[in-house]
């Protein structure tokens, strides 16, 4: 995923479709348009871990293409049909707060929910926040869900 970084104002926000992340990408969309600037709408998917398996699990899931669908169905939700700003939709395989963070370099801002689809309800920050807050090089906003 190339982006012209030297001239193009934008705001990355990583989108998993999990309510803090669909708050994330409501607050990045107003706030690119206060700005702006293009909103960068990135997910990303990995296989899924095979722990135990001696031998290679074959699978006929388009798991991109899942990401995608589900990137697609929260950027319409969130954005409406009177779309204010140019957002792009971006789908890289690979782990997620690493995708982000080198998405983000040259980015205005990196936008990111609390929490996403991690196992630990209860934590305060996900562990994907969590790495874009230390490594990334733009500033990053950290958007709670309503419900929390």
């Amino acid at each position: 995923m190339e982006f012209d970084k030297a001239t193009e104002r934008r705001i990355v926000v990583g989108v998993d479709g999990s309510p803090s992340s669909e708050a994330a990408l409501r607050w990045a969309i107003a706030q690119a348009g206060l700005r702006g600037a293009a909103v960068e709408a990135l997910t990303s998917w990995e296989y899924p871990a095979t722990i135990g398996w001696s031998i290679p699990m074959t699978v006929d899931t388009d798991f991109g293409a899942l990401a995608g669908k589900v990137l697609s169905e929260c950027v319409s939700k969130a954005a409406g049909p009177d779309r204010t700003v140019e957002i792009r939709e971006h789908v890289v395989q690979g782990n997620a707060a690493q995708a982000l963070v080198a998405a983000a370099h040259g980015a205005e801002l990196l936008v990111v929910g609390n929490r996403g689809h991690g196992g630990f309800t209860e934590a305060l920050l996900g562990s994907v926040s969590q790495r874009c807050v230390h490594h990334a090089t733009c500033p990053v906003v950290v958007v709670r869900d309503d419900e929390n």
